[in-house]
């Protein structure tokens, strides 16, 4: 019998600005960035400054000013300065993206 793992929600692959702020090096640092890829439960990104594993930055949407919190759950390798990093939300949050048409478990009860 197969085990396959179930995603939390669908993620979509999306090139979405967002601004990073947080801690680098004991650095404050803001970033111009942009999403890999997004879902209800945080995204991908790309970033230039160092972060940790568990770390907790500031994730803006430029588009609606809205700001939240994430963890850093993932960092890839650095490849031409920037590296892979995957932030999840403390809650799911589908409103942050403002995509029309979500798919649809983004907004079940999680």
């Amino acid at each position: 019998m197969a085990f396959t793992a179930q995603r939390r929600s669908e993620r979509i692959l999306v090139d979405m600005p967002v601004v990073v702020r947080g801690h680098s090096d004991s650095r404050a640092f803001q970033e111009e960035t942009f999403t890999v890829t997004v879902s209800a439960h945080g995204a991908l990104l790309m970033l230039e400054a160092r972060v940790a594993l568990g770390q907790k930055l500031i994730v803006m949407n430029p588009k609606n000013s809205d700001e939240r919190e994430v963890r850093v759950a993932y960092k890839g390798a650095v490849h031409a300065g920037l590296a892979q990093v995957a932030v999840e939300f403390a809650n799911p949050s589908p409103e942050f993206w403002q995509m029309d048409s979500p798919p649809q478990n983004w907004n079940k009860k999680q």
